[in-house]
């Protein structure tokens, strides 16, 4: 019995060892700085694949901030007013073109959002109510954020990396409409607006809510004064007020047509 004893101990310590796991079920394994190309190539496969086994065709990317409360306690100030019209505007946006491009089982012009609070959540809850599906893109970060409650459950994904998760915005994107945000939404914007510029990306209309916001937020004058961007280079975008106009520059872009 002795000798049975010890062999059971000896075969648990074995299957106990982190060496005999599974590679694949070895979170410390896969978490090792060795393995970052790993993790990369797995953040870039999963949400590619699920896309693809969902049929969604083409995306409408909306960015915005995080910050803009939707709480009706927020005090009532000419600022919370202003914040407000844009998550309206955001709600507005995403409901007409989820409305109009998600008819008869087409997966077109899907939004997809940086997947948490404030702007994001409003253009989530826009194809949401209409009974459209739409994409949430959420990153981990030192303070968690939560997925908002509107995104397709199975739409949300969840990333490591920007540079994978921005990749993701823009491999299926046929537009791009950014509200008025902080460092990551002028990040996002400036990264796509570089794309098309450097000829890496297809054009695609871009379009910036909010004119007032973004002609005081980037001063596009200055930058043409002082030889830093073409004055051709402003035409990459087009500011407008409304959700309706948002979306009649993407009609102008496409004539009309939905994307291919």
């Amino acid at each position: 019995m002795s000798g049975s004893s010890d062999r059971d101990t000896l075969i648990s310590e074995i299957l106990a060892s982190p060496s005999y796991r599974l590679a694949e079920e070895d979170a410390d394994l896969l978490g090792a700085d060795d393995l970052r190309p790993l993790r990369l190539q797995l953040e870039l496969l999963k949400p590619e694949r699920v896309l693809r086994r969902n049929g969604i065709r083409s995306t409408v990317v909306v960015f915005g901030s995080a910050r803009i409360a939707q709480c009706e306690t927020t005090p009532d100030t000419a600022r919370a007013r202003r914040q407000a019209r844009y998550l309206d505007e955001a709600r507005r946006f995403a409901a007409l073109v989820s409305r109009r491009f998600q008819q008869e089982g087409r997966c077109d012009f899907v939004v997809v959002t940086g997947g948490g609070p404030g702007i994001m959540e409003a253009a989530n809850r826009g194809a949401w109510e209409v009974g459209g599906r739409s994409i949430g893109l959420n990153i981990t970060l030192p303070h968690e954020q939560a997925p908002n409650p509107f995104i397709t459950p199975e739409l949300a994904f969840r990333f490591r990396y920007f540079a994978i998760r921005k990749m993701h915005f823009a491999v299926r994107a046929k537009g791009l409409v950014a509200f008025p945000g902080g460092f990551g939404t002028l990040d996002e914007l400036f990264e796509i607006l570089t794309l098309v510029q450097t000829g890496k990306m297809k054009p695609i209309p871009i379009v910036l809510v909010g004119a007032s916001f973004w002609r005081q937020a980037i001063n596009f004058d200055f930058l043409i004064e002082e030889g830093m961007i073409a004055a051709a280079d402003v035409a990459l975008f087009t500011l407008v007020e409304t959700a309706e106009e948002a979306v009649a520059a993407l009609q102008d872009f496409y004539h009309g047509n939905p994307p291919d």
